[in-house]
């Protein structure tokens, strides 16, 4: 009985200090979200109080489930504001406030982040939304976008087709995609091999820095070279980019072959030898998943020529005669349900459609869709870079590994080309010549139990660690724009000898300079918490908390460091006068 009144009163206690807990957290947030507004309301030149939502707004869940591509964290951490700034001066006072109250900022631009940076935390947090941030201006006399960090690569492409029929950009293939993020981690895309990533396609940017200063090309090389492939939110809000404009054909072919893996390893393996080494014109992906029902291992490659499909079928004879494509397949109409080919001549911009798998008979509008058609599913990625190909036994082993899991996906996207001219510290995306391909992986599902959602992730987390023979090595590398918490999280004693740990594999050699620009002023937050990187924990879960980007303590840097924020060579202003997008 005494045994038994002991434990019932241990359990009443534990319920009572859960309780005080609670209402001890409540008042915080509560004083928090006060003090917040107060110090915002300050800002008399500016609206953002008219844009500031908070649990009890009547929008804040829709903004924020809308703004979550990947419902897998639709249930965690949520931000105590949401600041969505209609002009760039209304974001200068949410970050003094955020800074003066202790809050961390997670900036949103997509919301497209693998693993939800930037909208959840495990402290609290106001959520900057960028997307009503969405100015784009094209000049095509000297071939250059300015774009706002909230618009999203379908967007950007809409506002280039509406002016011209033979311009592009390299971005990727994912309309929904907000530029702010994709080209701050680098940007792979169907361009890449011609014109090399989006970061490699900057001409300019704009970004307010921790004191809420405006700073363009002018800021100082080391940190404009950091915001381009080495994540951008680490270092302040990438408000804008001037971007290159690249020339397209106003006709460009595009085409489809579907093959079975068990009966195609003789052309999957000439795929990696030599699609890294074709004319710089044809890109030709690689899409690997299980069939559904049939449980077979298909591949699907999807292509794009830069040209006329009078030079295309002559290439095509040469390295792949296993298509078996001739000119007359892209000029006939192929309704067949899984048809082994398809081709069509199209515009560039038709080619996104179909990288999307959109009908190309599609209207521009669709590109306004923020939506993306895995939104009501939950999934997890990771990736890998490959210097020499996969043996037979790595195929045999990802196509037996495939066989037990539905849902699976990898897009091998092949490099070289443009890739192999820059060299891998000309941005922080370190992954050039010697690289043939990239690896995404993905596995996805629609019942979020934590059975299911375990089982998902444990088959990814074992084919990953699987693939480990076949991929580049010392270190195994990443790509950023495919985040995987897996690698590790910035802990509460973070240094640099621990943050490289996962730092290399995104960065290899680039992560010692970026973590220089880190720690200098004043991007390096000497406050209890730092407001763009704060040091994360990861809890031991199936879904790790969520992690760090590029961070260093001051007690543990790379040798060398310097101070590379220059206030008089930028734009020290609040607000710049220069493409000043409607302040």
């Amino acid at each position: 009985m005494l045994l038994l009144f002991q434990r019932e009163e241990m359990g009443s206690l534990q319920i009572l200090f859960v309780l005080l807990l609670s209402l001890f957290l409540a008042k915080c947030y509560s004083h928090e979200q006060q003090e917040l507004l107060h110090c915002l309301s300050t800002y008399s030149e500016s609206n953002i109080t008219q844009n500031i939502y908070n649990p009890n707004s009547p929008t804040y869940t829709s903004i924020l489930e809308y703004a979550q591509k990947n419902p897998r964290w639709w249930n965690s951490s949520h931000p105590i504001f949401i600041a969505s700034p209609r002009t760039e001066a209304e974001i200068r006072p949410v970050i003094l406030c955020s800074k003066k109250i202790g809050l961390q900022i997670k900036i949103k631009s997509g919301g497209h982040d693998y693993e939800g940076i930037s909208f959840r935390s495990e402290s609290p947090f106001v959520m900057l939304d960028l997307s009503n941030l969405n100015e784009i201006k094209i000049d095509l006399k000297e071939e250059t976008a300015w774009v706002q960090a909230g618009a999203t690569l379908g967007e950007l492409y809409y506002a280039i087709a509406k002016r011209s029929k033979v311009h592009g950009f390299p971005g990727g293939v994912c309309f929904s995609v907000g530029t702010g993020g994709l080209i701050s981690g680098g940007g792979l895309g169907a361009l890449t091999r011609k014109f090399g990533l989006a970061a490699d396609n900057v001409v300019d940017a704009r970004v307010m820095d921790v004191n809420g200063n405006i700073l363009d090309r002018e800021m100082n090389e080391d940190l404009f070279w950091a915001v381009r492939g080495g994540g951008g939110a680490s270092f302040g809000v990438i408000l804008a980019w001037k971007l290159k404009l690249v020339r397209v054909p106003e006709k460009v072919i595009i085409f489809s072959i579907h093959r079975k893996l068990n009966s195609s390893r003789d052309l999957l393996q000439k795929w990696e030898n030599i699609s890294h080494q074709l004319p710089e014109n044809l890109f030709i992906r690689l899409l690997i998943q299980n069939g559904g029902v049939e449980r077979q291992v298909e591949l699907f490659f999807q292509s794009q020529y830069l040209g006329p499909v009078d030079e295309l079928i002559p290439l095509l004879r040469q390295y792949f005669p296993e298509f078996n494509l001739e000119r007359n397949d892209c000029f006939q109409e192929n309704t067949t349900a899984g048809a082994v080919k398809r081709c069509y001549e199209v515009s560039w911009i038709q080619s996104a459609f179909y990288f999307y798998f959109r009908k190309i008979t599609s209207p521009l509008e669709v590109l306004l869709d923020k939506t993306i058609p895995t939104q009501k599913h939950y999934y997890k990625g990771t990736s890998d870079f490959v210097k020499t190909p996969i043996p037979e036994s790595g195929w045999e082993m990802i196509e037996r590994t495939f066989l037990e899991e539905a849902g699976p996906r990898m897009i091998l996207e092949p490099l070289g080309g443009k890739m192999n001219e820059i060299s891998e510290s000309e941005t922080p995306f370190p992954h050039r010549k010697g690289n043939l391909y990239n690896i995404q992986y993905t596995v996805g599902w629609s019942d979020n139990s934590e059975s299911i959602s375990s089982q998902k992730m444990a088959w990814l987390r074992k084919l990953y660690k699987e693939m480990e023979p076949y991929v580049a090595k010392s270190p195994r590398t990443a790509y950023l724009n495919y985040r995987d918490l897996d690698f590790g999280t910035n802990q509460e004693d973070y240094s640099y000898s621990k943050a490289k740990m996962w730092g290399a594999k995104y960065f290899n050699g680039n992560f010692e300079r970026l973590a220089k620009v880190k720690s200098s002023p004043p991007y390096n937050s000497k406050t209890p918490r730092a407001i763009w990187s704060p040091p994360l924990t990861q809890r031991p879960s199936p879904q790790p908390k969520f992690a760090a980007r590029v961070g260093v303590s001051d007690s543990d840097t790379p040798q060398g460091t310097r101070p590379v924020y220059n206030p008089s060579r930028g734009h020290n202003n609040p607000v710049s006068a220069k493409h000043d997008f409607g302040q």
